[in-house]
């Protein structure tokens, strides 16, 4: 494998990577040239903020070719073309082989949720102190338990335990990899209802649901029928403030809504939001996102 290394303005990137594509790239990936100094920009903003750019003010373009001799003609004709005017090409590199499976298995360790629950990695034995564990790989769907939204929803089903959560009708709305219904599953809910938007989200909830031995029903968000003594929803602040009457309605006399994607600057609109149908409280907070939970 071979990188073609490039440098771009910022209005060229997007034409650059169409260009790239049409020659046959394997990859193209963009950098901010200037990350880890001073002049490091923030390019993607957090809900409610403007929608990212395409590219940095100088943005580092990297394709990926097959062969040295693709990527030096495709230098070659980018240089002769209009659009490629402020571009510059850096060089080409030799991809060194390694190991990519045990390179991306390095990167994932067991996570604590709690001293004695854990998400670990197939290829992970779990720590001596875990009692309880959820056996999770990286895959298609978000939720491997390294995001603090996902570790303060699983903390909060952990803290409860199987004293409250014991043959309790569950809801994961927006299941990602299904790690929290699992997690239900783990400290003794028995009917659980896991949906997402995204059928490779469903898929990878039963397939880890399988690994893991527990029992639960995957499924588009209509699956999702009447109510339930705990509404778990990991998603962001805004389909939140848009999916409050729904996820309330799912929430039986007495039952726990329990949400999560929420920065802490947006606690404030997500009460009024749910004003009408609950009274929402900062259950949980870490590294600036926040846990907020209702008894309905």
């Amino acid at each position: 494998m071979f990188e073609l290394r490039l440098m771009a303005p910022e209005d060229r990137v997007e034409t650059l990577c169409e260009a790239l594509d049409a020659f046959d790239a394997l990859s193209v990936s963009v950098e901010d040239a200037d990350a880890q100094t001073d002049a490091e920009q923030a390019l993607f903003g957090e809900p409610g903020m403007p929608p990212p750019k395409e590219g940095w003010q100088r943005s580092r373009v990297i394709a990926l070719f097959p062969d040295e001799a693709q990527a030096k003609e495709t230098a070659s004709v980018l240089a002769l073309q209009d659009f490629f005017e402020g571009c510059e090409v850096l060089g080409i590199a030799t991809v060194p082989e390694q190991d990519w499976v045990r390179l991306t298995q390095a990167q994932f360790a067991p996570v604590e949720v709690t001293p004695e629950f854990w998400i670990v990695p197939t290829w992970h034995e779990p720590p001596e102190q875990a009692k309880q564990v959820i056996r999770l790989d990286p895959g298609l769907a978000f939720g491997t338990g390294t995001h603090p939204t996902t570790r303060m929803c699983l903390r909060w089903i952990a803290t409860r335990g199987e004293g409250t959560l014991a043959g309790k009708r569950v809801l994961d709305y927006g299941c990602g990899s299904g790690i929290l219904a699992i997690g239900a599953a783990k400290f003794g809910a028995t009917d659980i209802d896991a949906v997402d938007i995204d059928e490779a989200a469903v898929s990878s909830t039963v397939l880890n649901a399988e690994a893991n031995g527990v029992k639960l029903k995957a499924g588009l968000p209509d699956a999702a029928k009447g109510e339930y003594d705990i509404v778990l929803a990991n998603i962001l602040a805004t389909p939140l403030k848009l999916l409050a009457p729904l996820l309330r309605g799912h929430v039986k006399a007495g039952g726990s809504l329990v949400m999560a994607g929420i920065l802490e600057r947006q606690a404030d609109e997500l009460k009024e939001a749910y004003a009408p149908y609950a009274a929402l409280e900062v259950s949980d907070s870490e590294d600036g996102w926040i846990l907020m939970t209702a008894r309905c």
